[in-house]
């Protein structure tokens, strides 16, 4: 299927549906998350180093982790960086493990950061979990933001469950299981409503 502007995409899921329509209109247009200069391999490596620590603390082992490896966050440069400079950086010791994995399974061809790659989602997913430090939930967010992948349907993140709930009523929040069979109306362009089901969570919280 060739692929469609995020904004006609938001159109034709906001066709089909009264709510969502409702929020596509108070949110407004979404937009892509800008390209990180180190590419995709660089977005999986932020997102190891940002799991579990404050926005704050991550933004600062993130800058000190760049300036060891001169700047960019490559597979190559990983390898030639030191275990004791990377825990200087900051890295815990288990995520200079999941750092060093993901770069050895780059480099032996197992994870494919070719932005263009032609592997399916599940593929992309099946071997991104592959890797030490990364669940299904970061694979599915790469996917989406980083590949700009249009058909994601991630049951598993608390916002997009708490945001289905706010837009269509649903009381309680639905769990994952039942989550899933409710994006089949949306199919193929999913991840415009997890998007706006994020959203939907921020203006709650913003109101």
């Amino acid at each position: 299927m060739a692929r469609i502007s995020l904004d006609n995409a938001t159109s034709a899921v906001a066709a089909r549906d009264r709510a969502l329509a409702t929020l596509v209109a108070k949110v407004g247009p979404i937009r892509y998350l800008p390209r990180f200069p180190d590419g995709p391999f660089g977005m999986l490596i932020r997102s190891i180093i940002s799991q579990q620590i404050s926005a704050a603390a991550a933004r600062a082992i993130i800058g000190r982790t760049a300036a060891a490896m001169g700047g960019l966050f490559t597979p190559d440069g990983f390898v030639a960086t030191s275990d004791d400079a990377l825990r200087a950086a900051g890295l815990s010791r288990n995520k200079v493990l999941s750092v060093r994995d993901l770069s050895a399974k780059v480099l032996d061809g197992t994870v494919d950061v070719n932005p263009s790659t032609r592997l399916s989602d599940a593929e992309v997913v099946e071997r991104l979990t592959k890797v030490r430090g990364i669940g299904r939930w970061s694979a599915e967010m790469y996917l989406m933001h980083c590949l700009r992948r249009l058909d994601v349907w991630p049951v598993g993140d608390l916002d997009v469950r708490e945001g289905y709930a706010l837009t269509w009523e649903v009381e309680p929040m639905p769990t994952a299981s039942e989550l899933e069979p409710l994006g089949e109306p949306f199919r193929p362009y999913r991840s415009v409503v997890a998007r706006y089901c994020q959203e939907a969570v921020f203006l709650s919280r913003a109101s």
